[in-house]
């Protein structure tokens, strides 16, 4: 083989997607429920507010349901007016669902600049999103955990996709035994392979174990999906989880 056939295989290898089945659109796969769908029916049938100790608004959710931007549908839009000026914990919604090990899908995209909001897994551990910020508490970052994978962002006003294996942290007789961990694919991108996650940050208002021991002190329950709201114009759609049960500790994707 002549060398210019050697590098146009070895191009394509490398830009071949880690995975099938990630990425922004993705269809829910088998054994995946659907819990947002763009419809006001389905926000309020399967979210509801976080009442945690900064709770300041009340049911019905005032997210507001939206057009698309980019593409045809609708699409909910994380601006309650009692989180204006970054009042985090005040209009957070989460799923009536609560959760233990899961798959989940979903997709968001900013508005402005420093357009700020957050991903909650178990309503405790926070994948942010956050336009402009390429620290450890920004975008795509385990927040406080990982250094943020900035350059697999898409940009302001188009669809970004995060695709997230978890694993829930593991207990013996009410003792923790190991550290929840996950692995994330952003935008297509494998970005965190088997990341162990050792708190919950931002204290009380954060989320359940935030106020536990300086948020180490976790408790063997489940929780729900949460999404952040700091009164910015942050929009969601297609948001898919599927169920799982992880028997050894170890988050790759598997189909």
């Amino acid at each position: 083989m002549s060398t210019l056939p050697r590098l146009l295989l070895a191009a394509t290898l490398v830009s071949t997607p880690l995975h099938a089945g990630v990425g922004v659109g993705e269809k829910p796969i088998a054994g995946a429920a659907l819990v947002f769908d763009g419809s006001r029916e389905m926000l309020d049938a399967k979210w509801t507010y976080w009442k945690g100790p900064a709770f300041a608004s009340s049911l019905p959710i005032k997210w507001k349901i939206v057009n698309d931007p980019v593409d045809s549908g609708t699409v909910v839009m994380s601006d309650d007016p009692v989180a204006a000026g970054g009042k985090y914990g005040t209009a957070d919604i989460v799923t009536k669902k609560e959760y233990r090990d899961f798959r989940l899908h979903i997709e968001f995209l900013i508005t402005k600049e420093g357009g700020n909001s957050g991903v909650y897994l178990q309503n405790r551990f926070e994948i942010q999103v956050l336009d402009g910020d390429k620290t450890k508490h920004g975008m795509a970052a385990v927040i406080n955990e990982t250094e943020s994978p900035y350059h697999a962002y898409k940009g302001l006003g188009k669809w970004n996709s995060y695709d997230i294996v978890f694993r829930a942290a593991r207990f013996v007789d009410g003792k923790q035994t190991e550290k929840p961990m996950l692995t994330m694919f952003f935008n297509g991108e494998k970005v965190h392979k088997n990341q162990t996650i050792n708190q919950v940050w931002g204290g009380p208002k954060s989320g359940i174990d935030g106020g536990n021991d300086g948020g180490k002190g976790l408790t063997d329950v489940p929780g729900g999906l949460k999404l952040q709201c700091e009164g910015h114009d942050v929009r969601y759609r297609n948001i898919w989880i599927k169920e799982l049960a992880l028997e050894k500790p170890d988050t790759d994707f598997k189909d």
